[in-house]
Order: C-alpha cells, then structure tokens, then sequence
C-alpha cells in the first residue's frame, strides 16, 4: 500500500512538473476586470500552484503596460485584448507576444457629458429604449454643423490599439458619426477619464469600470451604452506576456493560466464571491475606488443614470460562456478593425498571426489540469445567436474577414482588397464551430 502511494505521488510530481521560475511580476491597470489577477493574489490560487507573485498597479496607462512587458519588467501582464497583436505586427512597439488566455467579456461603457446627452435629447433619443444609436449624435452633430456653431466633440479612449477605441469607433460609426472626421479621438489613462471630463478636456469618453459609475454617480453625465449592448460577450482584456518568456517557461506559464483561471472560476461562481471581490478590489494598492461603486458593476447591476439601478449579470462575465478561452477567431476580429480604420498598411496572413500570437494550445492543457471546459474549435462566428450579437446586426464570419473589413459603410482602410484577399486564402479553409452556450443559470455572468 505504501509503495503505491508513493508510486502515485511520484507520478502525480512528474505529470505536473515545477514551474521554471516561481518569482514573478505581474501588472495591472485599475479596472474591475483586473479582477482575476488580483484574486489569484489574494485567495492563494498563485501559492497554490507554487508561485510567488508581485501583482504591480501600473501608474502609466496601457503604454506603461506595453513598455513593462516588452522589456522583460513584468513578466506577465493584464492586457488589452489586441495589445499582444499589435506588438506582434509593429503598430505599437515591435516585440511579438502571446495571449495566453482571455480575462473577461464585456466590462466597459461609453459615458457622455450631459451637455452632449441634452444635445442628443433634443435630437429625440430616449434613453430607456437600448442600445442607444449614436444616430442621435450624428443629427446633433449636423444640425450643428447646419447653424455654423459646430466644433468637434473631444471624446478619450484608453489606447490606439485597443477595445476601448475600436469599440468606440464601433459604435460611432454604426450611428452615421466618422469617428476620424466628426469628431476628435484623445488617450487618456483610464483612472483619468472622470478627470479629464471634469476639467472639460473630454465631453465623454470609453473606459472600463469602475470610471464610468464614478462620472455617472458624480452626476457628471450618462453611460449611454455598455460594451455588451455593441457587441454580446466580446472579449475585454488578456493575459499577456513575451513570445519568448512563454517559449522559455512551458511550466511556469501553464502554473499561472490555471491560478488565474481558478480564479476567474471563483469570481463567476456566485453573488457572494463577487461582493467580496468589490471589497478586495476597493483597497489602495487594487484600484482604489469606493464598495458602492465597484457594486455598481460587479454584483448583477448597472446605473446608467445616476440613482437608477437596473439589474446587468452580464456586465462583467470572467469565466463564464468560454470567457477565459483566448479564440483565434477573436484575434482576427480585431486585426479587421486595424485594418478599418488604416492602421495596418500592408496585407498580413490573419491567420498566421492569430495563430501566433493567440494560444488556446497552452490554455487548453491547464484548462483540462483544473476542470475547466473550453469549446470544441477556437474559431467560431460572431454576431449570432441570442448572446452573441453586434448592435448594427452584423456577422462575423473568421472565413470571410477579408470581406467584412469592406463591408462597413464608414472606413479608412489602406490596403487594397486584391491584395489583402490574396494574402488570407487560409482563413476560407478554417473550420468553424459555433460554441454552445455555457452558463450555468442563476450564476454571475449569465443572460436570461
């Protein structure tokens, strides 16, 4: 008997070989969806699977981040979802990258001063009918226009190469307003949203939790639309490192994706783990902001006016519905938007790149090491189906992206299609499987 359990512990200490290198950093930027990093700190999930972690609250926005990462500084880091990509192909920085798996879906707004939700009142929108269409902002902009007194809105976004400004420019353009032409884009850190706007260098602006609540409780202005209402469970952030840190440390980047996917597991498991994560998460070193706030989005409710809360379980989704499982058809997703709005220049293979850069490979082997379930293909469609839709009502098809970059009515694409076309014939052979929808009922992140 003793030998067999020696045998199986042996086996068990060979199967789950030791991290590489067990003293690590890690950043982050203070936003609710830091969340599974930093209760990987806090409830043990990082000691449990033998590390030793320094999680570091990066004071110099996302491009302190992409600095920090690129020169070996943080060795993992709380990413924006096409960050990684970005580096990879030389838009921002030239280091290539991996997303080792996604953080969450959803989790950011769009916020407008209340001189610009009176204009767009006045132009007719209601408020209570969602999503808002930015069509009311396009008529406040021309009758404006019209009259001579127009000067263009100033509204910020956390990074050229990120969620924030494509889904910005997402929902801009889906009301009729040209994101490069009616109006002006501006980065902001995103704890200085609420500042910036207060100081009038911003009349609005896209940004993850909690600083649309704060502008919104401040009576400052609106959240006129939520992540969730432009795209159903699109992915937000990554955890992201170097290609060759990942290539170099197998053990130790398998022992972080499964702390910080338990815990991503813990924060989707109920009400109860969220309230506490609010608490967690409101302390000085996390992202400093007060219980209520943070309530506001993480425990099933959202207020877009101030003193109105209306029940959101899907704001903020960390595990749930695949929410962690880092999609190739994601990554090229977000290629298509660099390609919109002119700022990939040359034809690139997206699927090549996605394949490169994206890694459900190393994600699925510790998913399976924790019990987590992934889908059955990492690319699949996107703009179908009750939980997954666009707000314009478009569809995402990975084999067809080519032709969905064109498709937009308002772009500044720089890439002749021929050209682009010729290089992505491989994604027309993709096999894609449309997931099925996961989400146990009742729990955090879950639709009706």
């Amino acid at each position: 008997m003793k030998k067999s359990v020696f045998l199986s512990f042996a086996t068990a200490a060979f199967l789950c070989a030791a991290p590489e290198k067990t003293a690590l950093k890690i950043g982050f930027i203070p936003l609710t969806d830091c969340a599974p990093i930093v209760i990987a700190k806090e409830k043990g999930f990082f000691a449990k699977h033998g590390l030793d972690v320094t999680v570091v609250k990066e004071g110099g926005g996302w491009a302190g981040i992409q600095q920090k990462v690129a020169s070996g500084e943080y060795d993992f880091s709380h990413m924006l979802a096409p960050m990684p990509i970005a580096s990879t192909l030389g838009i921002n920085g030239n280091v290539p990258m991996n997303a080792v798996m996604s953080l969450d879906y959803n989790g950011n707004g769009i916020t407008l001063d209340n001189n610009v939700i009176a204009d767009m009142k006045a132009q007719g929108m209601d408020e209570s009918k969602r999503p808002v269409s930015a069509s009311y902002l396009k008529k406040s902009i021309e009758a404006k226009k019209k009259a001579g007194t127009y000067k263009p809105l100033e509204l910020g976004m956390t990074y050229p190469t990120g969620t924030h400004n494509y889904e910005l420019r997402y929902w801009l353009a889906a009301g009729g307003v040209n994101p490069d032409t009616d109006v002006t884009l501006k980065v902001f850190p995103p704890p200085q949203m609420v500042s910036n706007m207060q100081a009038g260098n911003t009349h609005g602006y896209c940004v993850g939790e909690p600083w649309n609540e704060r502008a919104v409780m401040a009576n400052m202005g609106h959240a006129i639309v939520t992540k969730y209402e432009i795209w159903n469970n699109g992915p937000e952030k990554v955890l992201g490192s170097k290609a060759d840190f990942v290539a170099k440390n197998p053990e130790t980047t398998k022992a972080v994706i499964k702390a910080v996917l338990e815990a991503s597991m813990w924060l989707d498991a109920n009400w109860e783990n969220r309230k506490e994560a609010s608490k967690i998460l409101a302390k000085k070193e996390y992202v400093n902001a007060p219980v209520d706030v943070l309530d506001n989005s993480m425990t099933g409710t959202f207020m877009y006016i101030n003193g109105k809360v209306e029940p959101n379980p899907v704001f903020n989704i960390f595990s749930n519905n695949y929410a962690s499982y880092p999609y190739y058809s994601h990554a090229v997703w977000f290629m298509t938007q660099m390609y919109r709005w002119g700022q990939l220049k040359t034809p690139v293979d997206m699927k090549a790149m996605a394949e490169k850069v994206y890694r459900p490979d190393l994600f699925a082997a510790a998913a399976k090491e924790v019990n987590y379930k992934i889908p059955t293909s990492p690319w699949k469609k996107d703009g179908e189906g009750a939980t997954n839709k666009f707000l314009d009502g478009k569809v995402f098809d990975p084999t067809k992206a080519v032709d969905y970059i064109y498709s937009f009515d308002i772009k500044t694409v720089a890439v002749q299609k021929d050209a682009l076309s010729k290089a992505n014939k491989a994604l027309g052979g993709v096999k894609v499987v449309q997931p099925d929808y996961f989400c146990p009922a009742g729990k955090p992140g879950c639709a009706k």
